[in-house]
Formats: structure tokens, sequence, C-alpha cells
């Protein structure tokens, strides 16, 4: 694993009020959003053109479009043409990260013996 994916609390405890946190809210809210969810999984294994996340995550592409804008915003996906074709892809794994911790805090929503929980034995 990547070091700076294994978080510390001593590397944050200095940052308590630093603007930092203010933007680590602005990250929870655009994950907030199922279909965004969804994008950042189905690009977990590769890079995908809007129609092929729509026809994944089952919105329209226009739909898919306007969610992606907010994931480039936040550096959270880019692009690269290829043409007259736009190709979607994470930038590193920190996005995949945090959608993944999130599912697996749902599973115990779900189940009193969560699955993560079940294969790590």
């Amino acid at each position: 694993m990547n070091e700076d994916t294994q978080l510390r609390a001593h590397d944050y405890a200095e940052s308590l009020d630093s603007e930092l946190v203010e933007l680590a809210a602005e990250v929870f809210t655009l994950l907030s959003d199922p279909t965004r969810i969804r994008i950042v999984l189905a690009l977990r294994d590769g890079e995908l053109t809007v129609n092929a996340l729509a026809g994944l995550v089952g919105k329209r592409p226009t739909t898919v479009s306007q969610h992606l804008a907010k994931l480039r915003w936040a550096k959270a996906v880019q692009a690269r043409q290829d043409g007259n074709r736009v190709y979607y892809s994470l930038p590193d794994e920190h996005a995949v990260t945090l959608v993944s911790q999130a599912m697996m805090q749902a599973e115990h929503v779900v189940s009193a013996a969560p699955a993560h929980h079940q294969a790590a034995r």
C-alpha cells in the first residue's frame, strides 16, 4: 500500500483548524451522491467513455456528464481525449479507497456479519 494512503492521526492533528478540514468535508459532500459513487466504482478497473459509464450506472449520458464535471472539478476523475471520444479514469486510488471504506461501513448497517469481515478470516 502506498505510504500516502496510510492515514496516521499525527499527520493531520495540526490540521484541525486548517482549510484541509473544509475541503475534506467538500469531498464527502461530493461523494454523497449514489450516481457519483457508482461512477467511481465503475472506473476502478480502468477508463470508460460517458456512454459506457451511463450504461453501467443506469443513467442518461447527459446526467453522467454533469456528475463527471463535478468529479473533475474536485480532481477525483480525469479525462483523456482520443479523437472525438473522451475517456474518464481515476487519477489515483484515493476516491475508490474512500468509496470502498464507505461501502464497508454500509455493510455494517445491513449485516451483523459483514462480508469484508468474513473474508479476513
